[in-house]
């Protein structure tokens, strides 16, 4: 009997549990009945508005307009017109069917995008219409705009996320929009905002009725950061117009702080190519104009030898190594010569000159000897060099800064290991490795390296980490990184004599028809070797003299020598940032006219015939 109740205990207790259950479906849960009006119901994610992008004297760089991706969920589209869906979206039957295709692969049930980025334009024109096609609907989107058609290797641009890209990022979905260079990918997780959601109900003619409960399941969306970046973007368009007709690029830092002023690659783009339903085509014909390079960022990824301004490093490592003073004297008798070897000099000197007039003249002369100097200072060739490439590295160069830029290339210092093994012996001599002292032979640096080392000189021996962020959601950077100096190797006393020099360059030496009345300029002129062509013109400079606000390197390629092209735009420059505008007119007409395009084109064309040879030959 017992047992009898047992069971009948049991059986009651389970169907209780049934019903709280099913009490607790129907009545408590109503997002049951929301998933079982599925089919009546349509669930529109709602895209967050990007973060803002100003220059750090808030003129809005990157703002946000309003554009429609065309959803389709295959299993809900019956049989249409073809040809008038075709002609309404301005696409061809093949490509409908090729884009169809996809979306059922993608799934069957789930919505996929048939066309992104259609305009507010272009949606008001069919979208009377579009009612008429069940399982196709409008999803409002988001895209950049850009006030400035200007700094779009500095801003970057955005795409729809990758595969790969969503396989290490979850929060992401397929068709959202991720940074993909520039600042909209360095700061992506700041400027991206959340997504919201919608519920709304349709009827069978794909039409929207209304919000489902009032809209009690929708959410909002968290809109992205605004970003205020340290970009002067009328510095930057001013380079961007003096650069018209060159290859190459102008770095430009505030030294008090490593913010980038400019950071100019040209050739560039304009930043609305990468916008809207021709995004893909646009960005194929910049991908694949291998000539021109637009899509290259020269400032932050190309790499050249640093030639004659690298000879004030070499100063300041020999004043530290006590292998040189302010008075050491060195005569040039047209170069430097060692037995048999002759490295060629045209400083035009031929009697005694010291250090401070090495830097104005330019004397190859003497920096192989100062060089020389420091490699013979220790028992071994090995120890010396190790001493010369660990001063070196401490102006940030041979390695990556560990900026917030999302690309960079570190550049080279060559060290005794890479010499033991590039010679195949150890008993090498400081003569073996001597264009070093010229800013030549195995050194690399970027464009950005260049102003960093021009920085911690005028910093007199310490230099912020470039950055290009200066506030988020106008609270100030904090990030040590960015706001503790790093210190070279070379003491503070040892600058003074070497930015003397510097200041010399445009009085009386190399940069002197650059020169600026008003303000006390310091630079080092260089022209860099280049196997493939006219030899590269480069320019380092900072000013004012004392108490300096702006640090730059200029590198125009092909540009023959220094004082030719990138002094006279760092002058230009400088005169811009510093006074707000420009006197000199003469010179700003020569730089911004002047081209170097028959250059460029000389040398595609010998490529040409060098390959046809090459060819003919085999």
């Amino acid at each position: 009997m017992e047992r009898k109740y047992l069971f009948f205990f049991f059986f009651i207790t389970l169907a209780v549990i049934f019903l709280a259950r099913l009490f607790y479906i129907q009545v408590v849960r109503d997002d049951y009945k929301l998933s079982a009006e599925n089919n009546v119901i349509r669930i529109e994610k709602v895209y967050p508005g990007r973060g803002f992008i100003y220059d750090r004297n808030q003129k809005l760089l990157v703002g946000n307009q309003s554009a429609y991706d065309l959803m389709v969920t295959p299993i809900k589209v019956k049989e249409l017109d073809t040809a008038l869906f075709c002609k309404l979206v301005n696409i061809s039957v093949t490509d409908f069917q090729e884009r169809f295709e996809k979306a059922r692969n993608y799934s069957r049930y789930k919505p996929s995008i048939f066309i992104k980025q259609i305009s507010k334009e272009q949606y008001a024109y069919f979208q009377e219409k579009l009612h008429e096609f069940s399982g196709f609907y409008p999803q409002k989107r988001i895209l950049r705009e850009y006030p400035y058609k200007s700094a779009a290797n500095v801003l970057g641009f955005i795409g729809e996320a990758s595969d790969n890209f969503l396989a290490g990022n979850p929060g992401y979905q397929k068709g959202d929009l991720v940074g993909i260079t520039g600042i909209e990918k360095s700061y992506e997780s700041v400027l991206r905002g959340k997504a919201g959601v919608q519920y709304k109900m349709v009827d069978v003619h794909n039409r929207v009725k209304g919000s489902f409960l009032e809209g009690e399941y929708d959410t909002l969306p968290t809109p992205g950061r605004d970003i205020t970046s340290t970009i002067d973007i009328d510095l930057q368009k001013y380079g961007e117009l003096l650069m018209s007709g060159k290859r190459g690029s102008i770095v430009a830092i505030e030294p008090s702080s490593g913010e980038i002023l400019a950071l100019i690659t040209s050739p560039s783009y304009d930043p609305e190519l990468m916008v809207g339903r021709d995004r893909t085509r646009n960005y194929s014909q910049l991908y694949v104009d291998s000539i021109n390079k637009p899509l290259y960022d020269r400032g932050l990824l190309a790499e050249y030898p640093p030639g004659s301004p690298f000879k004030v490093i070499d100063a300041l490592v020999g004043l530290q190594e006590g292998t040189l003073t302010p008075s050491t004297t060195y005569t040039c008798h047209h170069g430097f010569h060692y037995g048999r070897l002759h490295v060629a000099c045209h400083c035009g000197t031929g009697y005694p000159i010291a250090l401070r007039t090495s830097i104005s003249k330019s004397c190859n002369n003497y920096y192989c000897n100062v060089f020389k100097s420091i490699i013979e200072k220790y028992p071994t060739s090995q120890e010396g060099m190790n001493a010369w490439a660990h001063h070196v590295k401490s102006f940030g160069l041979g390695k990556f800064l560990n900026n917030d830029l999302p690309t960079g290339r570190k550049g080279f210092v060559p060290d005794a290991d890479y010499f033991d093994k590039a010679f195949g012996y150890t008993r090498w001599k400081a003569v073996s490795t001597i264009s070093l002292g010229i800013g030549q032979g195995e050194l690399l640096v970027t464009p950005i390296q260049m102003a960093n080392m021009s920085a911690a000189i005028a910093n007199r021996g310490y230099y912020y980490t470039p950055h290009i962020i200066k506030r988020v959601n106008g609270e100030k950077l904090d990030d040590p990184n960015y706001t503790e100096p790093k210190h070279t190797t070379i003491d503070s006393i040892h600058f003074e004599e070497v930015i003397n020099g510097m200041f010399d360059v445009f009085e009386q030496g190399t940069a002197r028809y650059s020169r600026h009345d008003s303000i006390e300029m310091c630079g080092k002129t260089g022209t860099a070797e280049n196997p493939h062509g006219q030899d590269h013109s480069i320019f380092i400079a900072f000013a004012p003299r004392k108490n300096p606000k702006i640090a730059m390197a200029i590198i125009v390629e092909n540009g023959y020598w220094g004082s030719r092209w990138a002094a006279p735009i760092a002058s230009l420059m400088i005169e811009k940032y510093i006074t707000g505008e420009v006197n000199r007119k003469d010179m700003e007409k020569r730089m911004i006219e002047g081209s170097l395009e028959d250059e460029y084109q000389k040398q595609l064309e010998g490529k040409y015939v060098k390959n046809l040879l090459t060819l003919n030959n085999e």
